[in-house]
């Protein structure tokens, strides 16, 4: 018998992605640089040539708008329809993928399909849904690759809609697949789900997170940690709802109609439920949530704990929330699951609604503390009331909030597909007029040059103009040359003063071509960075002017930097390190490690740098690798001196030679990146450097086009842009 025989087990790769083998448990404060490796090729079993939008346009969109409608309403034994209708499910299925949507870094949303994997799959909130996309399976085998299952699970819940007799504004397809979780979002400091460890002050919820509690989309609907006021409850629904982007006006439209249909499940003991599907075991083939109570379905289903429906008629689009919301006063009860709910006083025998399984049984309606908020909160109050009396108005708020929450992460309304994309602009699409792409770029170019304005005003106004982009929602970019409107015009991050010229300098250049402003900033900066290195940086006109009509200035306050490595600027000291918000922004951006490092040190050498930190080069007007060769010296020590801030020190003579910040040393300090660095410092690699600068710089000045980098694909102007 030979020595592998008697080994109990042979096992010589890392297949777990937690534990004492794991980089991360051995080194837990490593930056995660997994975030920019993230949806690379070799997860994504599409072809290289797979474009999604040219597949999504073979479809069949009225047989399959049809057999959404069909599904509907064919009850499957295996999980039964609550009332013969699965339109209540789909429509919770759709806004659970949509409402992670998250406002503060744009991350979250429908856009990704990202609810079929954890951590979104197992989430306490999300229980049971992964039975609504099982009921799903068969329409997406049946169309394949032409409809992702991102945009499926949207569409689902507007066919729901429809079928229930509700009213839809529209649809827009066009978001392409992932195929693994997205590791880059921040869900939360708690250990456990439905812990509650994000608060500091007088309930001030950390940014960016937009749900109170781990594992749920937005409030908890028994009340602030269980606590069952309304009052307190309202102030939570428009903390969390505004930050997915919501005004009061729409968040009462929401969540009324959200809950006039459907109901609640909490039929008896949770304790008797199983774990989610990402710790099911493998028979269970991805189905959790088994519940041992009663047939563990149908009228005994055991999901959030609560218990009941909140209309008269759960299948149906009508005016009853709002009626039993103001026609009954309410008693807190508890669900046979022994969660806070509230029950109609003396409800009217034609109110009672229909049993799931049989319509002869009646049961009662009920609302949960978060639904009373909507009747105890004096803005909310006045809104219900009207859509009471409004119910037309009612259903066309419902119709535009629901349109809002499904596509706020879409991006340019360009990126739309489909034949139910609607024609009215609206203000959060963030709509830019097309700019001309017909004048004469090289003269422009020459205008440019004769300015007199210098590399670093025309490379870092163009940065700061494009570096506003965030993959997440596709929000920002050079598009629109917002940058010249408030807020933006007076960040903190931008030099006003030197902003102001720039503008006013290519503005007239931009009157003299016949040009957009947001075209010339970008080419402005292409002029300087070829000056800088003799080499060619394409250029690819077509950006638009936004006017002020077609800007939100209060809903850009988001994109404000708050620390900006590329730039080495921090607009105060934070609890998370510059080097972890440099990497945190080049995801946003899109960016790769490598092309991340190539931008840092291309900056660097041009001298585009708060305090002169990181400036090691002699000439900044030569684009050079000389910034990772002076990093990587090692002649040099470093020593701390003040807050994000460190002295380089030549160790023959004692001299201070340089200085730089946390940002420019992680690339010596950092492994992964100290890899990157040395092929930059190599003496061989000035070329290298320079035309990877230049692809990761044109990169950016293209990010606001469709499709995006979040597309997996090349970024690129397309005709409509």
């Amino acid at each position: 018998m030979n020595d592998e025989t008697k080994c109990p087990v042979i096992h010589g790769s890392n297949t777990k992605t937690a534990g004492s083998h794991s980089n991360v448990n051995w080194w837990p404060q490593q930056l995660n640089l997994n975030i920019l490796h993230q949806h690379d090729t070799k997860t994504n079993p599409m072809d290289h040539d797979f474009d999604y939008s040219e597949e999504f346009s073979k479809i069949d969109y009225k047989a399959l708008k049809q057999d959404l409608y069909d599904l509907m309403t064919d009850s499957q034994d295996w999980w039964p329809a609550d009332y013969g209708h699965y339109g209540p499910f789909f429509v919770r299925l759709t806004w659970h993928a949509a409402g992670t949507y998250r406002i503060g870094d744009g991350r979250g949303g429908a856009g990704t399909g990202a609810q079929r994997f954890s951590p979104l799959n197992s989430w306490p909130d999300n229980g049971n849904l992964d039975k609504a996309r099982r009921l799903l399976w068969p329409i997406k085998q049946k169309y394949g690759q032409q409809i992702s299952w991102a945009d499926l699970l949207v569409l689902a819940g507007n066919a729901a809609i429809e079928s229930m007799g509700g009213k839809t504004f529209g649809f827009g397809g066009g978001r392409p697949d992932i195929w693994h979780p997205e590791e880059d979002i921040y869900w939360g400091p708690e250990e456990e789900m439905l812990g509650n460890n994000r608060y500091v002050g007088e309930r001030l919820l950390n940014n960016p997170l937009a749900a109170v509690q781990m594992g749920l989309i937005y409030v908890n609907p028994q009340g602030p940690d269980g606590n069952p006021d309304p009052k307190k409850s309202a102030h939570d629904i428009r903390e969390t709802f505004g930050r997915m982007a919501m005004n009061d006006y729409e968040t009462v439209a929401l969540i009324a109609g959200g809950h006039t249909f459907g109901k609640s499940h909490g039929a008896g003991d949770d304790g008797l439920v199983g774990v989610g599907p990402e710790d099911a075991p493998m028979e269970q083939q991805q189905f959790g949530w088994k519940s041992g109570y009663g047939k563990g379905k149908g009228r005994d289903t055991i999901t959030s704990g609560l218990e009941g429906p909140w209309t008269k008629n759960p299948a149906q689009w009508d005016n009853g929330y709002f009626e039993n919301l103001f026609k009954y006063e309410y008693e807190l009860v508890k669900s046979p699951a022994g969660a806070f709910q509230w029950h109609p006083i003396n409800l009217e025998e034609e109110n009672h609604a229909p049993d799931v399984e049989d319509s002869n049984i009646k049961v009662t309606t009920m609302m949960l503390t978060s639904d009373l908020a909507l009747r105890e909160d004096p803005e909310y109050r006045k809104v219900s009331l009207h859509f009471k009396d409004n119910p037309e108005e009612f259903a066309d708020a419902f119709a535009r909030a629901w349109f809002k929450l499904l596509h706020r992460d879409m991006g340019p309304k360009n990126r739309y597909l489909g034949p139910e994309v609607p024609e009215e602009d609206l203000i959060w699409q963030d709509p830019v007029t097309p700019g001309s792409t017909d004048y004469d770029v090289d003269r422009a170019k020459e205008l440019i040059s004769n300015t007199g304005l210098s590399i670093q005003e025309m490379v870092e106004t163009a940065w700061a103009s494009a570096s506003t982009f965030r993959n997440s929602d596709l929000r920002g970019g050079a598009n629109g040359a917002r940058i010249r409107f408030e807020p933006m015009r007076s960040w903190q991050s931008n030099d006003k003063d030197q902003l102001n010229k720039v503008l006013e300098t290519l503005t007239k250049v931009a009157e003299d071509v016949g040009a957009s402003l947001a075209d010339m900033i970008v080419l402005a900066g292409n002029v300087a960075i070829e000056k800088a290195s003799g080499a060619h940086v394409p250029f690819h006109p077509g950006r638009g002017d936004a006017t002020e009509d077609q800007t939100d200035a209060e809903s850009f306050a988001v994109l404000e930097p708050l620390a900006d490595g590329f730039r080495n600027y921090q607009k105060t000291e934070y609890s998370v390190s510059p080097e972890e918000m440099l990497v945190d922004k080049s995801q946003l951006l899109g960016l790769t490690a490598h092309e991340m490092t190539a931008l840092v040190g291309g900056m660097r050498s041009l001298g585009i740098t708060k305090d002169s930190l990181g400036n090691f080069s002699d000439d900044n007007n030569t684009l050079d690798n000389e910034f990772f060769k002076k990093l990587l010296d090692m002649n040099i020590s470093w020593r701390p001196d003040g807050n994000n801030s460190y002295e380089g020190v030549n160790k023959s003579s004692g001299e201070v030679v340089r200085t730089a910040s946390r940002v420019d040393l992680v690339f010596g300090s950092n492994s992964q990146l100290r890899s990157l660095a040395e092929v930059y410092a190599s003496d061989d690699a000035k070329g290298k450097f320079v035309n990877d600068f230049i692809a990761a710089w044109n990169k950016v000045c293209l990010l606001y086009t469709s499709p995006s980098p979040r597309d997996a694909t090349l970024s690129r102007m397309p005709s409509s842009a």
